[in-house]
């Protein structure tokens, strides 16, 4: 079943949501532990992986940055991997503002547009498979790794804050 590109702005959207909740919730938490917000983004779920800011600014980027290639528009600017938490919120809320422009038209007839993307090697697909097939999965994976991070330190989240931003 095809689905139209557009659908997934709302996605995003929901997912930056949630994203914003749980961050609030780690903030909270952190609080309570005598951490503070700079230390809590330096969290990681393991030692090799990025940590929690890093996670963060990659969900903001996928979000901005993928519906801007699937509509065959400039690429939004990447969001600073190394900011402060006011200033990841406020990112949040920049990507969040961008994708509310975003129009049906610009998504219509663009699935078999190509998009060559360089992810370790460069790749051209229609955008149509880029946006289930890749975007998607890598947005809910680091958003995922974000909510895994807080909740490894003990944030008190469950199923119900990672659909804070609803269905």
């Amino acid at each position: 079943m095809k689905a139209d590109l557009f659908t997934y702005v709302g996605a995003f959207e929901r997912g930056l949501d949630t994203l914003a909740h749980v961050l609030t919730k780690g903030a909270e938490f952190a609080a309570t532990q005598g951490a503070s917000t700079s230390q809590m983004l330096d969290w990681r779920l393991l030692d090799d992986m990025s940590p929690l800011r890093a996670q963060v600014s990659t969900v903001c980027n996928f979000a901005t940055q993928w519906p801007a290639r699937a509509a065959g528009l400039p690429l939004p600017t990447d969001v600073d991997g190394d900011q402060d938490l006011p200033a990841l919120f406020s990112d949040i809320a920049k990507a969040k503002a961008w994708l509310k422009d975003l129009t049906p038209d610009q998504f219509a007839g663009r699935d078999p547009e190509p998009a060559t993307v360089s992810i370790g090697q460069e790749m051209t697909l229609p955008v149509g498979q880029w946006i289930p097939g890749f975007a998607m999965p890598n947005f809910y994976f680091h958003l995922s790794i974000a909510y895994a991070i807080l909740r490894a330190r003990g944030v008190q989240i469950g199923k119900r804050d990672f659909f804070a931003g609803g269905l």
